[in-house]
């Protein structure tokens, strides 16, 4: 009796020892986690300024093509607006790079130091281009960026156009050169200001003001709008539009104005 018992309990452990194989068998590799594998990112790691020396006579000269199309990309959406937001400067996927870029706080420097110049110092010693326009105008433009090469060919900071550099220094009988980051501000802030007297010429009779408080809104036809939008269209755009009464490219005026009033490059 006492040998068949046994027997039954030794035959009792073995089907729990099988029974408790099937279930850690039973885990097939399929089921196994596998880890990921971890990515290693790879590393990538002035020319002196020429000066102004007199203002130019003579009729105006034709405008050279604008320094930024209308078709190059406008500022990137932001997930917490479903409008666009000015400050958020994002370079087109077909944008390149030249050099190396200089820090915001130079490029700052550069644009504020351009400010200073007065270009027409023969016929209109008061003109003056606004700190805050330049600033407003270059960052909508580059980011501040100062090697970009844009998807249309402008280049750094105020994203000058080779026509746009060939035609300044004709105008006024320099050499500046664009991709010396000091002189493409100067360059942008000079075309800047041959807009303001052609448009303060024709339509405002000399009055060279290009004071916000001049405008009724962002999209009257104002000195400081027309120069904003002629920056982007050139001249004869926007006389076209002033003699239709509306102002060409109303949305990269805004979107400059609103840079003037609040723009995250304050902070550098």
């Amino acid at each position: 009796m006492k040998s068949v018992l046994r027997t039954r309990l030794v035959c009792a452990a073995v089907v729990l020892v099988v029974a408790g194989g099937c279930g850690l068998a039973g885990a097939s590799e399929e089921d196994k986690a596998v880890a990921p594998v971890a990515v290693t990112p790879s590393v990538t790691e002035e020319s002196p300024e020429p000066e102004i020396t007199d203002d130019p006579v003579g009729e105006e000269s034709p405008s050279p093509t604008p320094s930024k199309t209308s078709k190059k990309p406008k500022p990137s959406k932001t997930s917490a607006t479903p409008t666009e937001d000015p400050n958020n400067f994002q370079a087109p996927d077909c944008a390149d790079f030249e050099g190396k870029e200089v820090s915001k706080a130079k490029a700052k420097a550069a644009l504020n130091a351009a400010a200073t110049k007065t270009y027409w110092p023969g016929s209109a010693p008061k003109l003056k281009v606004p700190a805050d326009l330049i600033r407003a105008v270059s960052w909508h433009e580059s980011g501040w960026t100062s090697n970009i090469v844009n998807c249309d060919g402008g280049f750094g900071l105020m994203q000058v156009m080779p026509e746009t550099e060939e035609f300044i220094n004709e105008r006024f009988e320099q050499s500046y050169d664009s991709h010396a980051y000091k002189q493409n501000a100067v360059v942008g802030a000079n075309y800047l200001a041959w807009l303001t007297k052609a448009f303060g010429d024709a339509y405002f009779k000399k009055n060279y003001s290009l004071s916000p408080s001049k405008c009724k809104s962002d999209s009257s036809l104002c000195l400081l709008n027309m120069v904003i939008a002629g920056y982007n269209m050139g001249r004869g755009s926007v006389d076209e539009g002033y003699a239709n009464g509306e102002l060409v490219n109303p949305d990269y005026v805004s979107t400059v104005r609103h840079l003037m009033r609040d723009c995250y490059c304050d902070r550098y």
